[in-house]
């Protein structure tokens, strides 16, 4: 990934286009140019006089464009994130997929994420918090979503290895947000949610060669999108879309292009499999689906849902390997030396191969 350097210096807006056409920042400044397509959206958008781009925070799957933290003088808040899309003729897949279908998913998922945060992301509390929706916009190629820093917000930290603490933190949020979507349609959303949605990834079922799990696949996923029990799953849910706050466990999520209908186990697996290796699964599987069906009866009564808790949790944890083994279905046709394929995840697959 190409870094860009912080600026420290603050402009008028001409002053800036002039700034950003000098030829000798243009390796600098290649990315975060393109995102002051929209500086006149921006400005009126926060009511800043000016701003600057203080650094890229990180660049999007296979060159789509990057998310850029801005700064901006004369108003308040001081600084905002700008997710900025931009569509290249030819992707640039670290795993080589890059075919016409790969492309068409990825321009869908930035449609959805934009209408996830239009027109359903406020109604998340503080439980399942989010970022707050500051502005969109729009060109033929290009797309613009400006949202709230959460850093300045008060949870700045990203995490590789989290306490058992910050781990229960992210089953609470997932506990919350599944109870504040469910049974909810999901309209202008992804039918079925997740990235790995068998229906959507069809080359990689093609690239199995575990014969026994690609046979098996279509069953799986008829079974996890027949579950009575259904919800907004964030589709997306691994360790590095938490922000966390540095006092106490409390996290914010973020990174919702696949968000959409589906069974809450596929967000917990998923998430689950992020941040604990096969000996930890082994060890801490039972003690946490414990602690997440706790935190969703709490969360439910919260929400006033009518829901039967028993009878949920009941058809969730049998649904878990399901979902645990529909994963394992999508990792292993599109990176089959990945790390997430271990020895917990083989035995939780071929259990639930046989019990088909």
């Amino acid at each position: 990934m190409g870094e860009v350097r912080p600026l420290f210096h603050s402009f008028s807006l001409p002053s800036l286009l002039d700034f950003l056409a000098l030829p000798c920042l243009s390796p600098i400044l290649a990315a975060s140019e393109k995102t002051f397509h929209f500086h006149d959206s921006i400005c009126a958008a926060t009511g800043a006089r000016s701003l600057e781009v203080s650094e890229t925070i990180q660049e999007l799957w296979s060159g789509y464009g990057e998310i850029l933290r801005i700064k901006l003088q004369g108003t308040q808040p001081a600084s905002v994130i700008a997710k900025h899309v931009h569509f290249p003729k030819d992707g640039t897949h670290p795993r080589g997929w890059n075919s016409k279908l790969a492309h068409q998913r990825k321009r869908k998922s930035y449609q959805i994420e934009r209408a996830w945060y239009e027109h359903w992301s406020e109604r998340c509390g503080e439980q399942a918090r989010v970022p707050k929706l500051l502005h969109l916009d729009q060109s033929a190629e290009q797309s613009l979503l400006l949202l709230e820093d959460l850093d300045a917000s008060g949870y700045p930290l990203r995490l590789s290895t989290p306490s058992p603490a910050q781990v229960r933190g992210c089953l609470d949020w997932l506990a919350h947000f599944h109870a504040t979507f469910m049974n909810a349609a999901p309209q202008k959303l992804w039918q079925k949610g997740s990235y790995w949605q068998l229906e959507t990834r069809s080359e990689e079922l093609a690239a199995l060669a575990d014969l026994e799990l690609k046979e098996a696949a279509p069953t799986l996923d008829r079974i996890l999108n027949n579950a009575r029990y259904q919800t907004i799953i964030h589709g997306d849910a691994k360790l590095a879309n938490f922000c966390f706050a540095e006092t106490h466990p409390a996290v914010a999520a973020v990174d919702f292009q696949y968000v959409g209908g589906g069974c809450g186990m596929k967000d917990l697996a998923y998430f689950l499999g992020s941040c604990l290796d096969e000996s930890a699964c082994e060890r801490q599987e039972s003690e946490l689906l414990t602690y997440y069906f706790t935190s969703l009866r709490r969360a439910l009564t919260s929400e006033q849902a009518a829901v039967d808790a028993d009878a949920l949790e009941q058809e969730w944890r049998a649904l878990f390997p399901i979902a645990w083994a529909d994963f394992h279905r999508f990792l292993k046709g599109w990176s089959p030396g990945h790390w997430k394929i271990n020895s917990y995840s083989e035995r939780i697959c071929r259990e639930v191969i046989n019990s088909l």
